[in-house]
């Protein structure tokens, strides 16, 4: 019994080097990494508070950190999200490499590489609400995805670079697209342009996530909701497009109510 006694603590150490040695790998050289450096920040003050005894900090710290989980469950969902997905309990040997993760790659890499070579883009990727009444008015391609399809649309010498490409599950439906600008831009800073705009005013009315990348700062934003997140990163880019869309490959529209289908039942 005192043997097991003894060896107690060191099982528990190492549970925890390996729940910490997790986390560090999946934020290492993330945006999310300035969180978790915020959150050792934060135990820190809380430890000193407590053995400082400083009542008044102490009792703040404790109402912040109420607050402060709410708000890192709510912000970092994405993220949270993909670490949690990652846990699965089958090995590696039996997750295969789907359709859309596929996509999803070669749309970051793609995306990021105009990003750094300074070229405008505006990528809007349908989701529930259909973009086909926006679609029609641009130069209709329903071509499947690759990245040297939507790099080319994006190339300055082609007629195609200036609008944006419309996706719709793995196809690109639609390039040379004029989007509608939004009304409000209190949220576009005088730095961006047309391209924001559109890109804002889209998502205003339908329920799509709008890819833009600044030909200016070579920054590349995400707009869903009304909402336009500035300089998003890699990481956080392949986690929000994979939190709102689940397999578009996979997707498929109901048909209407067949009676005849119905009888064969």
């Amino acid at each position: 019994m005192e043997f097991v006694h003894l060896i107690v603590p060191l099982i528990e150490v190492v549970i925890i080097m390996i729940m910490i040695n997790y986390l560090l790998s999946f934020f290492w050289n993330t945006r999310s990494m300035d969180l978790v450096l915020g959150l050792l920040a934060f135990l820190l003050i809380f430890a000193a508070s407590a053995w400082l005894r400083l009542p008044v900090v102490h009792k703040l710290m404790l109402l912040f950190a109420n607050v402060a989980v709410i708000a890192i469950l709510v912000i970092f969902q994405p993220e949270l999200r993909v670490a949690l997905s990652k846990l699965s309990l089958k090995g590696k040997r039996y997750r295969e490499i789907t359709e859309f993760d596929r996509f999803l790659d070669h749309l970051a890499t793609s995306t990021y590489r105009l990003a750094d070579k300074r070229i405008g883009a505006l990528i809007a990727l349908e989701n529930e609400d259909s973009l086909d009444e926006f679609s029609r008015k641009g130069v209709i391609l329903n071509a499947q995805f690759s990245s040297e399809l939507l790099e080319s649309i994006f190339a300055t010498t082609t007629p195609l670079h200036d609008g944006a490409v419309i996706i719709r599950d793995l196809v690109v439906v639609s390039a040379a697209v004029i989007l509608p600008l939004a009304e409000d831009s209190s949220q576009i800073a005088k730095t961006m342009g047309t391209r924001h705009r559109a890109g804002l005013g889209i998502s205003q009315l339908t329920d799509g996530l709008i890819i833009v990348v600044s030909e200016e700062t070579g920054k590349v934003s995400i707009a869903r909701d009304g909402i336009m997140t500035r300089g998003v990163k890699i990481d956080r880019f392949k986690g929000i497009i994979r939190s709102i869309f689940n397999q578009p490959s996979k997707k498929t529209t109901p048909s209407k109510f067949n009676v005849l289908e119905w009888l064969k039942r």
